[in-house]
């Protein structure tokens, strides 16, 4: 039996898989523009963040510096607290992917004293070399109450947060330490690390005589100090930073 040769209600199966490649190469384009589009957005807001502030920059410098206008801005973003909370996922996404590098290292070979220590120090050192990040997680705060986020963008960033920091209880947990006991060390820990960035970023620490990391790497040693499985990697202590 011949086949039915393809009409115009019937398109030959080649033709349809061109149409398909071609449109499949078309939304993959559009893509491409709108993330590129978006991240421009994104640039003129990080910019804009850093020199006038939360308050001080507008939906309308923001586009001027994007280069669009402000009604354009909507088709990515539906307001300028949008545009900071992006920011902010992105800057953690980044924090977290730099402390996940530091404390990676050969399997079985790095115990949670080490693991804690690793991934404290980047941290540290992620804000340290990235002062804008820091500054714009400081916009955050501004007198006593939380400004520039909704209370769902404020939970969903908090939980990015402590999903940095989660593996800085576990190592303690490793180290002997109370789930609970863990989760107040880690408070501390990230309290005192802030607060030196915040000393170096002003630098207000140089009224110390004092270097912002040996602080940080002292408190490290005497929370290791603490911890009731001191001797668990390999058989002995921790090697200690000295000051």
């Amino acid at each position: 039996m011949r086949a039915r040769a393809p009409g115009p209600d019937r398109p030959s199966p080649r033709g349809g898989a061109r149409n398909e490649r071609q449109a499949t190469s078309r939304a993959s384009r559009l893509g491409a523009l709108a993330d590129a589009r978006r991240d421009l957005i994104l640039a003129a807001a990080r910019s804009a963040f850093a020199e006038l502030g939360l308050e001080g920059a507008s939906l309308r410098e923001i586009a001027k510096r994007a280069g669009y206008t402000a009604g354009a801005i909507y088709g990515y973003f539906q307001s300028k607290e949008d545009i900071y909370a992006a920011l902010l996922a992105e800057s953690l996404d980044r924090l977290d992917a730099a402390v996940v590098a530091a404390a990676s290292g050969p399997a079985g070979r790095t115990g949670p004293a080490q693991l804690l220590r690793l991934r404290a120090q980047a941290f540290y050192d992620f804000y340290r070399e990235h002062p804008r990040d820091l500054d714009l997680g400081f916009y955050l705060f501004q007198g006593m109450q939380p400004r520039g986020l909704t209370p769902d963008w404020n939970r969903r960033l908090n939980e990015r947060l402590w999903g940095v920091l989660r593996p800085q209880q576990e190592a303690l947990v490793a180290l002997g330490f109370g789930p609970d006991v863990a989760r107040t060390e880690v408070t501390g820990l990230f309290a005192q690390t802030v607060g030196l960035l915040l000393l170096s970023h002003t630098g207000r620490i140089r009224m110390f005589g004092r270097q912002s990391r040996d602080v940080l790497d002292r408190y490290l040693d005497q929370l290791i100090d603490r911890a009731p499985a001191r001797h668990l990697e390999g058989g002995g202590d921790w090697p200690h930073h000295r000051m």
